[in-house]
Parts: structure tokens; C-alpha cells; sequence
């Protein structure tokens, strides 16, 4: 079971602030491969200021991290989002119930 904290702060970073859903698309990314920034741009097609925005918000936050240096920096999921990940599902299934119905 999902750490109370950790799906309260998923609702808030998902579905209670402006962006989720690119978040959403960011983790779900680098839930299969590790990406740069520049390459999340161009599979998301967003700006690279906005990847910049969504990448800072998810690291503060311990839902990724990074590795190595300057332009080779990539990221990946968390060992924390990962440990969580069935609460990220729940809540990423909960917010496209939602949009479904028109909520």
C-alpha cells in the first residue's frame, strides 16, 4: 500500500496544479527510457523552457532524478515514485476517468 504522503502530494502535483498532465506524459516517458531534456522536448512537443519548468517542479519534489553532467544530463523516475508507483497509477487512471466524463 501507497504511502498516505506520497499519494496526496501526487494528487497535488498531477491534478491539483497547472501542468499535470504534462508531468503526467514526463514520468509516463521516463518510466520506459531515460530522456534529456531536449529529448523530452521533441517526444512531447513542448518548448524546452516548459520541459525545464516540469523537470525542476518534479525534481524538487523527488519524483525524478538525474544523472551525469551539463548537456548529458538524464533523468529517470525516483527510487521514491517508483516505490510508489501504484498510487501514480491510481491517480493517472483517476484523472483520465475524470476528463472522460467531463469533469
Amino acid at each position: 500500500m501507497a504511502d498516505p504522503d506520497a499519494r496526496r502530494l501526487l494528487w497535488f502535483l498531477f491534478a491539483g496544479s497547472r501542468g499535470g498532465e504534462n508531468r503526467i506524459r514526463i514520468i509516463h516517458l521516463l518510466k520506459e527510457q531515460p530522456y534529456n531534456m531536449n529529448q523530452l522536448a521533441e517526444a512531447m512537443g513542448l518548448d524546452y523552457k516548459a520541459i525545464q519548468h516540469h523537470i525542476r517542479v518534479l525534481e524538487k519534489n523527488n519524483m525524478v532524478t538525474k544523472q551525469g553532467e551539463k548537456y548529458g544530463v538524464l533523468y529517470f523516475i525516483s527510487n521514491y515514485l517508483e516505490h510508489n508507483i501504484e498510487a501514480f497509477d491510481e491517480v493517472k487512471a483517476a484523472i483520465e476517468e475524470k476528463a472522460k466524463k467531463g469533469i
